[in-house]
């Protein structure tokens, strides 16, 4: 069995909380301090744009040190090689004079007297250098306006003829640079955010979803939002399909005829044969689509038509009905899939925005009912962001379900149970989400308001003993927050468990799974002794949380899912 360290998802390691790694142990998960499940290996850093300033200045310092040559020759080696200092030290040593034609590096300086006479690039006069000056460049990668001359304007004479706020730009292109051409480093996509993201590992096309300190969530590699465990090429593919014009012809294709004269489709939304189109008025049969001056009572009337099924006996509508049953068959699957992806994606929206309300207002108001710091009520928005997280996952699902089981040339046998097995284990994470969004939502809304109206004086009995009512109230109010709390932060890490298991059995492989699941039962015994040893506490018993994280960490055999979860007409 492979060790999960294998798949480990993101922890928090530096003070500051900017380093991301997965080298603790069970999943790097903290339920206290980190719901989010979405970052795969993930070791990256986020990089403020001071902190990009000053990994630029590291990387020009070590060029010119171990190269001997000035900043501006340094900016230019780098750039040529994406800002890659190791490939700069191989291309420089293996053919220096070969490097410097590329970037553009002259042999000579130029000499630093302005008495010096040089031909102007524009009119071809001669004049003292320190009369002529170079246009500021607008890119960080300016060269010499003479024809078929690659030289570099090196920064220095850049800095020298421009102003402060063309100096201003020329050094933000120059940081642009920096990010854009080095392959480790990307762009936080969220409007207005400046921060940069590092990636310690090589990703090359797998999806690696990353967390920037402003928030937004996005795959490093795609630059789309976080989309594990789907790959890069499902995500462009499924986005392609939703906003192409495909499903509406193939909609049109299953629901509508062409008329017979001026070929304009037609939709039929009555039960009469008896179509006239709208445009050109040519009436027609909608089933065997000839004029409407050929039938009658004799050829069945208005709802049926015996020459369509004389013909269809013949064969002659086969191939035309094959092909409009095939659409249809394929439309309802897509949209099966696609609104549960949508309503996902909705439903996440929702969680976040509800989560900026727990973060507002809920807080204080729990502050106050229960006596709590709200430092000690962090656990209600790890929930919230364990909810949205988990809806981002679940969505993805389903745009996984509707290629991975699209037409696919193999057993049927082995189709049946790999669906299966994915369908059981996104159902069991479904539920589990389910139940942790129904808590954190409606039961928390409950608990605020019984607890809003048992504090209002005039619900109270003008017979109630105001001390003791009041006490007994308030001591029952306690033990079932301490218990809602306790069941929170229980029924939270289950749920992160059950998508932690969803999304490295889908990225493990539904082949390669089902063949570990099919082995000897002793290895799977083997494997329920170890999930129930890891559990167990100091006396040999688990918690109720412990158990159902166990559960869900234990493998399970596919079993048949609802017939609801497919995406079969």
């Amino acid at each position: 069995m492979e060790d999960d360290s294998d798949y480990g998802f993101s922890c928090s390691a530096s003070e500051t909380g900017d380093y991301h790694s997965s080298e603790d142990g069970d999943y790097g998960y903290d339920p206290q301090t980190e719901p989010e499940i979405s970052t795969r290996r993930a070791q990256y850093l986020i990089l403020s744009e001071e902190e990009l300033q000053e990994r630029q200045r590291e990387a020009l310092k070590a060029v010119m040190s171990v190269l001997s040559v000035p900043e501006g020759e340094a900016v230019r080696v780098l750039r040529h090689c994406k800002w890659d200092v190791n490939r700069v030290n191989e291309e420089w040593f293996a053919d220096t004079d070969g490097l410097r034609d590329k970037v553009g590096l002259l042999d000579e300086q130029p000499s630093g007297s302005g008495r010096r006479k040089a031909a102007c690039s524009i009119c071809f006069d001669d004049f003292r250098v320190s009369d002529m000056h170079a246009a500021p460049a607008s890119t960080s990668s300016a060269e010499i306006a003479g024809r078929d001359c690659s030289a570099a304007v090196p920064a220095a004479l850049v800095t020298e003829v421009s102003d402060p706020k063309q100096r201003e730009k020329y050094h933000l292109y120059s940081l642009r640079s920096f990010v854009e051409d080095n392959q480790k480093l990307e762009w936080c996509p969220a409007p207005g955010c400046e921060n940069a993201v590092e990636s310690l590992l090589d990703t090359s096309n797998e999806a690696m979803d990353v967390t920037c300190k402003c928030g937004s969530s996005f795959c490093f590699n795609c630059k789309e939002e976080a989309h594990r465990p789907v790959d890069c090429e499902t995500v462009k593919k499924w986005v392609i399909k939703n906003s192409a014009e495909s499903e509406n012809l193939n909609w049109i294709l299953a629901n509508t005829k062409p008329c017979p004269k001026c070929k304009r489709p037609i939709e039929k939304n009555q039960g009469c044969m008896h179509m006239s189109c709208s445009q050109c008025k040519h009436e027609f049969c909608w089933l065997c689509l000839a004029s409407w001056q050929e039938h009658g009572e004799r050829t069945g009337g208005f709802y049926n038509c015996n020459k369509y099924e004389t013909a269809k006996k013949r064969g002659e509508y086969d191939e035309e009905s094959l092909k409009r049953e095939h659409a249809r068959i394929s439309l309802q699957r897509y949209m099966h899939y696609y609104q549960r992806w949508a309503e996902n994606d909705k439903a996440r929206t929702q969680a976040l925005q509800q989560k900026a309300q727990a973060s507002d207002e809920k807080l204080e108001s729990l502050s106050e009912i229960t006596a709590t710091p709200t430092s000690q009520l962090k656990f209600i928005l790890d929930a919230w962001a364990q909810v949205v997280d988990c809806r981002r996952i679940l969505k993805w699902t389903y745009a996984y379900g509707y290629y991975r089981f699209g037409d696919q040339v193999q057993e049927e046998n082995a189709k049946e149970q790999q669906q299966s097995f994915f369908e059981f284990n996104q159902g069991q994470a479904e539920m589990y989400l389910e139940m942790l969004n129904g808590m954190v939502e409606k039961d928390l809304n409950k608990f605020l308001e019984e607890a809003a109206a048992a504090q209002d004086p005039s619900n109270a009995g003008p017979s109630d003993p105001s001390s003791t009512a009041s006490a007994a109230s308030s001591e029952t109010r306690r033990a079932a927050w301490d218990k809602f709390r306790e069941n929170l932060i229980g029924l939270t890490d289950v749920t992160r468990s059950h998508f932690v298991k969803l999304v490295q059995e889908l990225e493990k492989g539904l082949d390669q799974l089902l063949a570990f699941y099919s082995e000897e039962p002793e290895a799977e015994a083997e494997m329920d002794e170890e999930a129930g040893a890891s559990t167990a506490g100091p006396s040999g018993s688990a918690t109720t949380s412990q158990q159902a994280a166990a559960a869900a960490k234990a493998p399970k055999r596919p079993k048949r899912s609802r017939a609801s979860n497919r995406g079969e007409p």
